[in-house]
């Protein structure tokens, strides 16, 4: 059975977050096969999320404007900040799945030397790669609102549990 927790953050005038969609993360998500980068690679693929990367996340607060980013911890574990500099501290393991809606801040604070994760994006979108900074303000704000809703969850292929907390 898979669940979710949803997390719904403020904008924090750098960091937009997203008005409307909570951050959603789906701990131990991925079963023991699944926790390979193949194998996620495939899994995440298949639902519609592509245009994906092997990697870790960058240890800066950033956040993509006009696109939802889904990340699965296939190794390792990591400490990370989401929601931006005011948002709230998470540990997360292999097995675990975060779903970014477009606009929501995340940050590695500390890693164990194996932690890799495998990135994609609702329909295989092209992401842009935004700081916070002043004169991004506008247009990735209007960026946000022009994001379409993913047609599948990336975990479970299906609508939910990603349509239950993203109507």
């Amino acid at each position: 059975m898979i669940t979710c927790k949803a997390f719904k953050f403020e904008d924090d005038g750098s960091v937009p977050n997203n008005p409307e969609l909570p951050l959603l993360i789906y701990p131990g998500a991925l079963n023991e096969s699944q926790k390979n980068s193949n194998a996620a690679l495939d899994l995440l693929g298949k639902h519609g999320w592509t245009n994906a990367w092997v990697d870790g996340i960058f240890s800066y607060h950033h956040y993509h404007s006009n696109t939802h980013e889904v990340l699965a911890v296939v190794s390792g574990s990591a400490d990370v900040k989401l929601g931006g500099e005011q948002g709230r501290e998470f540990h997360i393991e292999a097995g675990d799945v975060i779903l970014l809606p477009a606009g929501v801040g995340h940050c590695r604070l500390g890693s164990s030397p194996d932690f890799r994760v495998v990135g994609a994006y609702a329909g295989g979108r092209s992401y842009d790669l935004c700081r916070g900074k002043p004169n991004e303000r506008p247009q990735v704000l209007e960026n946000i609102k022009k994001v379409p809703l993913p047609e599948k969850d990336p975990v479970t292929g299906r609508k939910d549990p990603l349509h239950k907390h993203w109507n």
